[in-house]
């Protein structure tokens, strides 16, 4: 879809000396159909609407890009304040990914030489736990799992617990996607996140909201609901290969002034990226 934006800019600096009106709104249509949103996609318009070449036009919005991208830089620290174990939280819908990710994250801590635990907190669905014992049996960190439908919160207590006695540097904490009714899901989560601070106030130190690259405004709104209802302190966004639209990041990053933590891009472990803006709007002008 980027690529044939700017493909388009460049025929029509073939034929014209200056952008018309008719191709401007044509950029503007891709922009929107690519789930960048309104408000990134009116300062981008701005930027190449009075360029006068292709280089210029396509340097300027890849300029804009990153500048509106940029805020949203920030890798997940590993390490807790007092030494203390950090603890983070990975949530979202059933499907965007949380158990891949998380097992990702896992092997990218160990390779740092991070202690890492890993919490099966998807007790409602087996295939979660058994999916995470495998990764963990892969990558060699220990992963806590809980007798199918078992209490998440005690879960989550039970491998802090265990985090903090082994001094662990990193506990990540995967949980469900959906139980019976939405109210439910968010009940349960927020649950986790005061059995978490009973042992260390200040965790979970970070909640992650894994979010499917591929849907467009689900996203967003995913992300209203899941900020609103728990509280959010950065993004992962999955699945944007090259069958993704890859734009909603634009409108995420403008709407909720939140980092973005990683990226995937791909199955392997090694696509799992943190995230740059200049890297993610090169490779996305040049596409997946």
């Amino acid at each position: 879809m980027f690529k044939f934006l700017t493909e388009r800019l460049s025929d029509a600096f073939k034929l014209n000396k200056k952008l018309d009106l008719a191709l401007l709104e044509e950029a503007e249509n891709l922009l929107l159909a690519s789930d960048v949103g309104f408000s990134a996609t009116e300062k981008i318009i701005r930027k190449i609407k009075n360029t006068t070449s292709k280089d210029q036009a396509i340097k300027a919005m890849r300029t804009e890009m990153i500048r509106i991208l940029a805020p949203a830089e920030g890798s997940l620290d590993p390490r807790a304040e007092e030494e203390k174990t950090k603890v983070v939280l990975l949530v979202g819908v059933n499907g965007a990914g949380k158990t891949t990710t998380i097992s990702k994250i896992a092997l990218q801590m160990k390779n740092k030489g991070l202690a890492t635990i890993l919490a099966a907190g998807d007790t409602f669905r087996a295939a979660a736990s058994e999916q995470l014992e495998s990764w963990g049996k892969s990558i060699g960190v220990q992963v806590i799992t809980a007798k199918e439908n078992g209490d998440p919160s005690s879960l989550a207590y039970e491998a802090h617990n265990r985090a903090l006695r082994e001094k662990a540097d990193i506990l990540l904490v995967d949980t469900a996607g959906r139980l019976h009714t939405q109210p439910d899901l968010m009940a349960e989560l927020a649950k986790i996140k005061r059995v978490l601070a009973k042992q260390d106030v200040s965790a979970p130190h970070e909640t992650l909201l894994v979010l499917d690259g591929t849907t467009g405004q689900n996203a967003i709104n995913q992300a209203q609901i899941f900020i609103e209802k728990i509280g959010i302190t950065g993004i992962v966004i999955t699945k944007l290969d090259g069958t993704a639209k890859g734009g909603v990041v634009f409108d995420l990053v403008e709407r909720f002034k939140l980092p973005i933590k990683y990226i995937g891009v791909g199955e392997s472990a090694e696509s799992l990226l943190e995230f740059t803006a200049e890297r993610y709007v090169n490779t996305l002008l040049n596409e997946f």
